[in-house]
């Protein structure tokens, strides 16, 4: 492989790390092996600290590839928590507001999820990296300032409900979608429509193009795997 080059590299991204952190982590790793200070390398398409899966880096020069693959349908599986919502619609926050949930069934959740699917307007989470004047907006909100995001047209390919406890009114959800949909955002808007609320406490990337979770590698056997990687000098 010459990574200085360009070579494709997919991540499985783990819980509480940042996609610039698991980025750097990478970075540092293949810029030592290869010799140099540091290695050209970007990644297609951000994760949450709180979400885990797929995020394929790209280096040398496939990062001109990075634009196009973006492109590429995501594929996610969420775990939402009705009755309740928190300020950047998952765990990374407290709970702000709770909700009655006695009027939700399987039914009327089945129902809801069948108008998610298609062309749909979203606003992102106002924790986010949008970008509000060259400021990313979660760097304003971190910092008290009122930040309002305008809403966009992205694409649910399709939903699927994959479980549903009535006791813990907690439901899990398979998404398939286009560029720019925020997972967290359709929690808060399941919620809604639920005439309850919702946020996530658990998010994966198991899909991006045609790059499953099965095929990528986590950060923990990241350092063996290079150690085993062909044509590359130290």
């Amino acid at each position: 492989m010459d990574f200085i080059e360009g070579e494709y590299i997919n991540i499985n991204k783990p819980y509480g790390m940042t996609s610039f952190g698991a980025l750097a982590f990478v970075r540092t790793r293949v810029s030592r092996k290869v010799g140099v200070r540091r290695v050209k390398i970007g990644h297609a398409g951000t994760l949450d600290p709180l979400a885990t899966g797929v995020l394929i880096l790209c280096t040398g020069k496939k990062t001109k590839e990075i634009e196009r693959l973006q492109l590429h349908t995501k594929e996610y599986t969420a775990t939402l928590q009705l009755g309740a919502t928190t300020p950047s619609y998952d765990m990374e926050h407290e709970v702000n507001a709770t909700y009655p949930t006695a009027h939700i069934t399987e039914e009327l959740i089945r129902s809801v999820l069948l108008g998610f699917v298609g062309e749909i307007q979203q606003v992102p989470p106002s924790y986010s990296a949008c970008k509000i004047g060259g400021d990313r907006a979660y760097d304003l909100k971190r910092k008290g300032k009122n930040v309002e995001l305008q809403a966009k047209t992205v694409r649910i390919d399709e939903i699927e409900l994959t479980a549903f406890d009535p006791t813990t009114m907690q439901m899990s959800i398979r998404v398939r979608c286009g560029k720019g949909t925020y997972i967290r955002s359709l929690a808060r808007d399941i919620g809604r429509a639920l005439q309850s609320g919702a946020y996530l406490t658990a998010l994966c990337r198991t899909r991006s193009g045609d790059v499953c979770i099965e095929d990528c590698i986590t950060l923990d056997d990241f350092p063996a795997w290079l150690d085993k990687v062909q044509g590359v000098e130290e």
